[in-house]
């Protein structure tokens, strides 16, 4: 059983998974962060690699691979970020890019990096899943799960092929968009979770725009795990000892274990 596979057996309880941008304000901040974050109670920490187009961010992630960009951070970069952290914990770690990094990388390249540096999954918001079966390939021969998504505005067909493709989880997008924090869960959250679920038995996972222990705390009621991205990010901005993060991160872990 893979380091994902596992955080799913544990009867009973539901999956924090906290995003931080590689490199955001810089790398000893990520480290310091992913250190934390698994401290409190992550199961599974995505790793944002930095693109300059990142179609499905919102403006704070947005920002933050800007920035990081601007430091120099690459893909060797989070690469050698992802072995350091694996050094230290056992945690799930998940990349979370954007195809043309990938491709610019080299797929076959990518995927062994990845393997080699601790990594368990990726999540490429631009690729579709019809059209990613060179890189699903390449990562399942790495023993990668590829994690696809699915939106509220996804299709019946397009559910079955991210049902028969995906590994690990599924990230289920809470509302149409991009990432961003929102003030209140979609109401029409447990209809979509409903949905998906006829068509598979992997585990759900729901983010975009929870970014309070009440929202994480609805989300977990229907769903497997909760994806906290934006929020993490405007945190490490605000206050870069990160007391808030650890702050705010004991709230849902505590809230995702009522």
């Amino acid at each position: 059983m893979n380091r994902i596979a596992s955080v799913f057996k544990q009867k009973g309880r539901k999956a924090l998974i906290p995003y931080i941008t590689v490199g955001y304000p810089d790398l000893p901040a990520t480290l310091q962060a992913a250190e934390l974050l698994v401290e409190k109670g992550a199961d599974i920490i995505e790793l944002g690699i930095p693109f300059s187009d990142p179609m499905a961010d919102g403006v704070t992630i947005q920002d933050s691979s800007y920035q990081a960009l601007l430091k120099g951070i690459n893909t060797d970069s989070c690469l050698e970020a992802a072995r350091k952290i694996r050094q230290k914990s056992k945690v799930p770690l998940v990349f979370m890019t954007y195809f043309n990094p990938v491709n610019a990388y080299g797929i076959e390249k990518f995927c062994r990096a990845c393997a080699s540096a601790g990594v368990d999954g990726l999540i490429v918001p631009d690729l579709p899943p019809e059209e990613g079966a060179v890189l699903q390939s390449a990562a399942v021969g790495q023993g990668l799960d590829m994690i696809y998504l699915l939106a509220p505005t996804s299709t019946v067909e397009r559910i079955e092929t991210v049902a028969k493709l995906s590994r690990g989880y599924i990230y289920l997008v809470s509302v149409a968009g991009v990432t961003g924090v929102r003030q209140s869960v979609s109401s029409d959250l447990k209809d979509f979770v409903t949905r998906v679920r006829r068509s598979t038995k992997l585990p759900l996972c729901v983010g975009f725009g929870i970014s309070t222990a009440e929202q994480a705390g609805e989300v977990a009621k229907i769903a497997d795990g909760v994806i906290i991205g934006s929020k993490m990010i405007q945190l490490m901005k605000s206050d870069p000892t990160l007391k808030t993060l650890e702050e705010f991160t004991n709230q849902i872990r505590l809230r995702l274990d009522c």
